[in-house]
This record gives structure tokens, sequence and C-alpha cells, in this order.
């Protein structure tokens, strides 16, 4: 069964720029399926802002046969050795909405046997450039929901020009996360997500999107000074 990991890590800009523009591939990796290699973005800035765009902060978004492959790529590969440096999160699949065409996804979706455990959401886009500026109008106030709601232990967002977009979130409880998804949060416009979904479905921003729910397995590093990002995991380093 492949296992999803999602990775924080600081390197230089040159090195930022040479994942982006060249990222690993399966061909070359062993036991790599598919890596999205990303740039940080803060949720809900601005625009026109540097951190929506290109820094030092590296995101990857990577599915892989096994966790052997994992360990052997971040102990021995020259990138994988920066992203050893950093924080990561080992991921099991449980479901999705959307679909992009690079992963292999699992038919069959699971649900967590405690509907109070932590659970992690990632979304991925590609984007239609001409409906980006829709994307900004409904997608920034959805950002500043995520970003605030107390029910999540970590929230943010990625990018890798022209077209992909993703955002990541840790949610304390599944129920937490579901109540925003739905609009059942407290707070002022607990509906934001609800009213962007319903306009995406009106007129979809993408050519491709995919929402993907998982069960977190393991913990690595740390982010900003910040250990044991998600609660109540016992296998934490």
């Amino acid at each position: 069964m492949s296992i999803f990991t999602y990775h924080l890590a600081k390197t230089s800009y040159l090195k930022a720029l040479k994942v982006l523009l060249f990222p690993p591939q399966p061909i070359h990796t062993p036991g790599l399926i598919h890596m999205e290699c990303m740039t940080f973005m803060r949720l809900g800035s601005r625009v026109i802002s540097p951190s929506r765009f290109l820094n030092r902060k590296i995101i990857i978004f990577a599915q892989w046969e096994s966790e052997s492959a994992i360990d052997s790529y971040l102990e021995k590969d020259s990138f994988g050795k920066v992203l050893s440096k950093g924080w990561h999160t080992r991921l099991s699949y449980l479901r999705q909405w959307g679909k992009l065409d690079e992963f292999m996804i699992p038919e069959e979706s699971k649900e967590l046997d405690d509907p109070n455990s932590p659970v992690v959401a990632v979304t991925l886009a590609r984007m239609k450039l001409f409906q980006v500026p829709r994307f900004i109008h409904w997608g920034r106030p959805v950002e500043k929901l995520v970003r605030d709601h107390p029910g999540n232990t970590l929230a943010l967002a990625s990018i890798r020009l022209p077209r992909t977009v993703s955002t990541f979130s840790v949610w304390k409880s599944q129920k937490e996360m579901t109540d925003m998804v739905f609009g059942h949060s407290a707070g002022a416009d607990p509906k934001r997500h609800l009213k962007a979904m319903k306009e995406r479905d009106r007129k979809d921003f993408h050519y491709q999107f995919t929402t993907l729910r998982f069960k977190p397995i393991a913990e690595y590093g740390e982010w900003d000074g910040r250990k044991h990002i998600i609660p109540n995991l016992t296998k934490t380093k």
C-alpha cells in the first residue's frame, strides 16, 4: 500500500528554484510515485506579496511505494537530505474528492475509527489562468477562515507558477474540519467555504482539482521551532 508525505523545509533561493524547475522524477527516484514541489504561501496574505511567490520555504507533497523508499530518499538523495532537516508527516489515505492525473489514488475510501482523531486535508489544483481573479476573490476569505479556525494546529498554502496551487491543514478532529467545510463553525461568516464551493460548481476555477483526506501516522522534525504539530500521534521524532 502506498504512503503519502508532506514536507516543509527551508533552503537557499537557488536550490528552491532548481527543485521547482526540475522536480525529482520517479524514473530517477526509487519508490517515488509522484512529487509536487511548491513554495510556501501565507494563507490570507495580500495577492501581490512576496509570501505568495518564490521564497526559500519549500513544500513537497509526494506519494511513495513504501516507507522504506521514503527513508532511503531522505538519507541518500541530496535534495532528500535538505528535506530531512525540516518537518514532515507521513499520511495514510482515507478519501478523495475530484481527481488529479499524476497520483495513483486508491479506489477504496476509508473512515477513521474515531471521528475525534486528528486528520489532515490537502487540496491541489491546476488553475485556469483566466479564472485566477475569480479564484482569488472567492478563495481569500476561505483562506482566512481556515487560517483562523481554532480547530486546526497548522494551516498553510503553496504555489508553483503558473498554474498549481495547494492548501494543507492539520485538524484536531475530523468533526471540526467537516463543521468548517459545511459552515457550522462559530465566528463571522462561517459559510465562506460553502459559498466558495458553490461558486466553483457554478463555474470551475480549475481544469483539475482534488481534495484529499488523510490519517496522519507519523511526524518528524520541526517547523519554525514547533514540534508535535499533530496531536495525539504516538510516532514522532
